[in-house]
């Protein structure tokens, strides 16, 4: 016990160099309660692992969105504070209803957050969201977290009339439109955040972000595209929106996106996807955060 006491010190006066005297003590702090209340490691071996430059979710296992605590996995993106902001924002936008519902899409999915805000905020039986993601990790962690925040998770075909939310994690390639058309459209409401670092930004992001997410949930372009801009997503979900039958009248389109990205992406919803009523959200920290349309 001494022994172990002695190495957490030395591992905490490592942290506080590390991360500054506040930081280390709350995240020490938050690392003891996740030691009581769950079968954790040891606290040396989880200080280790923030040491080595672990984010402290990974750790942890969760993390906090809105009113949900989530589960965290790598190498499933951990779900950011801006994207938290904008979601519950859009929360207070809408009010469906069981007897007028939303049907939702949220591409990129990662742990499902978006939808699950959603599906918790509004009323019993008034959404259906489908998450769909190309990754088998983050489906699986997204699934996870839909029974942790106690959501329903029923395959499309044993859909019953409303009496809860549902969210329906759906493995599934944005290149590929057939995965689209077994989900029930039209949507009212599509989300998004998808990758959206171009590859020079990627390359000066911390490490602790880069050995641990998913490259492909961050990276906005793939290796051999002529344009490395970050904007590969939006242009498909562009393609995407534009298909018929996929937006219902007066549907909504939340799409996140990176710093100095929202005209662009602005650009592309008005050209592309044909949807000229936008408007552009700006996150707490004062940086254009989300483009808003309205089909």
């Amino acid at each position: 016990m001494r022994s172990d006491g002695t190495a957490v010190k030395q591992l905490f006066t490592r942290l506080v160099s590390s991360l500054g005297r506040e930081t280390a003590i709350r995240e020490f702090k938050w690392m003891k309660q996740t030691l009581i209340a769950s079968h954790a490691p040891t606290l040396p071996a989880m200080l280790l692992r923030r040491l080595s430059g672990e984010p402290l979710q990974y750790i942890l296992g969760t993390t906090p969105f809105g009113p949900l605590d989530l589960l965290t996995r790598p190498p499933t993106l951990i779900p950011r504070p801006e994207t938290e902001d904008w979601t519950l924002r859009l929360a207070d936008m809408l009010t469906p209803t069981p007897l007028r519902p939303l049907s939702v899409l949220d591409l990129c999915t990662g742990t499902g957050c978006i939808p699950l805000l959603l599906c918790h905020l509004w009323p019993p039986g008034s959404t259906r969201a489908h998450g769909v993601d190309i990754s088998q990790d983050a489906i699986r962690l997204a699934t996870d977290n839909a029974a942790r925040c106690n959501i329903p998770s029923f395959q499309p075909s044993s859909l019953t009339p409303y009496s809860q939310n549902v969210f329906i994690p759906v493995l599934g390639d944005l290149r590929n439109s057939d995965v689209f058309k077994h989900l029930l459209p039209p949507f009212d409401v599509i989300t998004a955040n998808p990758p959206y670092i171009p590859k020079r930004e990627y390359d000066e992001l911390p490490l602790s972000v880069k050995n641990y997410e998913d490259p492909a949930a961050l990276l906005g372009d793939p290796p051999d595209s002529e344009e490395q801009d970050g904007l590969t997503f939006y242009h498909l979900i562009s393609r995407l929106l534009r298909q018929k039958g996929m937006l219902r009248d007066g549907s909504i389109v939340a799409l996140e996106v990176g710093q100095a990205q929202a005209d662009a992406v602005e650009g592309i919803l008005q050209q592309s996807a044909g949807l000229r009523n936008t408007q552009v959200w700006k996150d707490p920290w004062n940086v254009k955060r989300v483009v808003l349309a309205r089909a």
